[in-house]
Parts: structure tokens; C-alpha cells; sequence
């Protein structure tokens, strides 16, 4: 199944502009990456897999957000680098997480995908505010595989 079936070509638009809106309020990095079948059986396992493959832990203040999610198999995870996980508590991603679920159970992936980058940005605001100068590390479009 082609991306496009699970979300539209509009709805990875609204998606990568919500990650552009997020970005602007944090020097943190969000992608959102999408797969039909999580092929390691443990959406976490696979998100950690993805994220080293898409060298997310390559940005300088090692506030990388990954989203990972397997769309046949039902699951998925968020997941941040190093510098996020030193100083958030260990619950930090749980009300994203929550939020996603309900939208994925709902068939809103789009709406749900869009809400919890937003939620991230803001989150990670408080711990990764905007820099002078600031880049962007990562790609904001969606990343996929057709495994």
C-alpha cells in the first residue's frame, strides 16, 4: 500500500506544514515516518531502528522527535534523542502518545498526526527554544517504506 492510500497527498501537506509551524517555536527536530508493517514486531524496537537509519541522533543539540508509525500493523511509537530524554521526565511523550491513539483508532491520522506535532513543539519549547541562526537538521517531509 502506497502511502498516499493511508494518508492523502493533502493530508502529508498539512502534516509537513504542522512540522514547519512546530519547528519555528523550538530548535528541535520532528519527522514522521510511516511503514504498513512494523517488521521488527515491536512498534518502540522498529522507531529506534528508523530513527538511527534516518540519522536522526545528527543534529547539534540531539533533539531529534521521531514518529513512527506502522500503519497494517496498528502500532506505533514517539520517540526523542539524547538531549531530550536527559532532561524531560521519563512520562514526557505519554499525553502525545494518548492523543495519537485516539485519532489513529478514530481513522483521523492525518488530524492526529498534526495535533501531536503540535503538542511536541510546544512541549519541547520549554526545553529547546528557538536560536539564533537556527537550521533545519532534518527533512521535513514524511518519510516511508513500502516493506
Amino acid at each position: 500500500m502506497k502511502l498516499d492510500k493511508f494518508i492523502s497527498t493533502a493530508g502529508q501537506q498539512r502534516i509537513v506544514d504542522a512540522i514547519e509551524q512546530a519547528e519555528q517555536a523550538t530548535s528541535g527536530e520532528i519527522r514522521v515516518h510511516v511503514e504498513p508493517r512494523c517488521t521488527s514486531g515491536d512498534a518502540y524496537k522498529r522507531a529506534v531502528e528508523k530513527f538511527n537509519e534516518l540519522k536522526m541522533y545528527a543534529t547539534e543539540r540531539r533533539n531529534g522527535v521521531l514518529i513512527y508509525i506502522a500503519f497494517e500493523s496498528r502500532c506505533f511509537a514517539i520517540i526523542g534523542d539524547s538531549g531530550i530524554n536527559e532532561v524531560v521526565p521519563s512520562d514526557f511523550w505519554d499525553s502525545e502518545k494518548n492523543l495519537l491513539a485516539q485519532y489513529l483508532r478514530s481513522g483521523d491520522a492525518t488530524t492526529g498526526i498534526c495535533l501531536v506535532i503540535e503538542a511536541i513543539g510546544e512541549n519541547l519549547a520549554k526545553f529547546f527554544p528557538p536560536v539564533d541562526n537556527d537550521i533545519n537538521e532534518q527533512p521535513n517531509e514524511i518519510s516511508y517504506d513500502e516493506n
